[in-house]
């Protein structure tokens, strides 16, 4: 996607922060994410060199190299062309460092700033347990007040970049009978006793996001490190979430986007009973329903990002981006790959990554169904 496609405008800054990103995803990720996926393992070495390039900064105030929302979403589409997972894997380092930037205090900046921005340390946010994805209200990890802090206990499940982050962004339960007014988020030194990771899930792809979890006993937080109390944590998670919704679609329209230039491309040069396969007019209305869903959600995507850009109100808009993408990605990147026939299969390009990628979607920060619901809460209003 270029900036001429966009309902909005960059800032000279932000212009140049999508054209790297774009340059490493076509040059770097390109060269490797393929070897990533084969050998079933995080792009570490990936995430060094796109902190070198201030890509670890997409959630750092203005006046320390970040550039906005719209900017970030820009960037995780130019990744996401090659490798969504990858993208994904740095979002979540990355954020942070915006957080430690905005919000941090001197003892947690000098410990952990520098290491997390140059990805010598990942990070991650840790909302989900075995038992609690969607129903994030529902997490049974338990933080107990102690003298000096509070000792952490439970499990934590699907999570981005756990297969080798060490510090985590941890919500737990303060008070059961609170419901989500008795969860608080701690910040987690993964180095510290108590901590215990499991192994990385083994997925059918999208390997690079290292996806996994780990068990706290008895981890002890010190008072200083409690990030949000009771009552403010499950408010802010959710804030963070519309954004994530919203990129998370922004992401599969990218995918999309990749996948259609490359059926196209192969569709033009590819030759099948003396013409080229895009002159066959059930591969072209094949592609037309793909162009046209992208259309549509690249619309949605992008009036949620604005509503995010400008400060309001965007849990509808990123609802209805995120639910469009999830429906309609999976099945078009697989219209793509079909139009390729078995060459759509082969790893040099990244159809393969790209479909495996677009499933995860659907759950990643809140489940299709999720999304279903925040839009059905709304009817009455909205049309009543």
């Amino acid at each position: 996607m270029t900036e001429q496609d966009l309902p909005f405008s960059l800032s000279a800054g932000g212009q140049d922060m999508v054209a790297r990103a774009r340059d490493f995803a076509r040059g770097y990720l390109r060269e490797h994410a393929a070897a990533w996926e084969r050998e079933r393992r995080m792009g570490r070495e990936g995430l060094a060199e796109a902190a070198k390039l201030g890509l670890t900064r997409l959630d750092a105030p203005r006046e320390e190299g970040g550039e906005g929302f719209l900017a970030k979403l820009l960037v995780l589409e130019a990744l996401s062309e090659e490798d969504m997972g990858f993208a994904f894997s740095l979002t979540n380092t990355q954020g942070m460092t915006g957080r430690l930037m905005v919000l941090g205090t001197p003892s947690q900046r000098e410990r952990f700033l520098e290491d997390v921005l140059m990805t010598r340390r990942l990070a991650a946010t840790c909302l989900s347990e075995p038992g609690a994805g969607s129903d994030f209200a529902g997490i049974t990890t338990t933080a107990v007040p102690c003298e000096g802090g509070w000792r952490l206990s439970g499990t934590k499940g699907w999570i981005t970049n756990a297969a080798e982050a060490d510090l985590f962004l941890v919500y737990a339960q303060t008070d059961a009978a609170q419901g989500w007014r008795g969860i608080a988020s701690f910040l987690v030194d993964g180095r510290q006793a108590g901590f215990e990771r499991a192994a990385p899930y083994a997925l059918a792809g999208g390997h690079v996001i290292g996806v996994g979890g780990f068990t706290l006993t008895d981890f002890f937080v010190p008072e200083e490190d409690v990030i949000a109390p009771a009552g403010e944590a499950f408010k802010s998670a959710m804030g963070g979430v519309n954004q994530a919704r919203t990129y998370v679609a922004g992401m599969v329209n990218a995918m999309v986007a990749s996948a259609l230039s490359h059926a196209v491309t192969y569709g033009k040069t590819r030759q099948a009973f003396g013409a080229p396969l895009l002159t066959n007019q059930g591969l072209q209305w094949s592609l037309a329903d793909v162009a046209n869903k992208l259309e549509a959600s690249k619309a949605l995507t992008y009036r949620a990002a604005d509503l995010i850009e400008r400060g309001e109100d965007a849990m509808l808009a990123a609802a209805h981006a995120k639910k469009f993408a999830g429906d309609y990605g999976a099945p078009a990147i697989a219209a793509c790959i079909q139009t390729m026939g078995a060459r759509g299969m082969l790893d040099d390009i990244p159809l393969g990554r790209h479909l495996m990628c677009a499933k995860l979607a659907c759950y990643t920060d809140g489940s299709t169904e999720m999304q279903n619901e925040r839009i059905a809460k709304s009817l009455e209003k909205e049309f009543g």
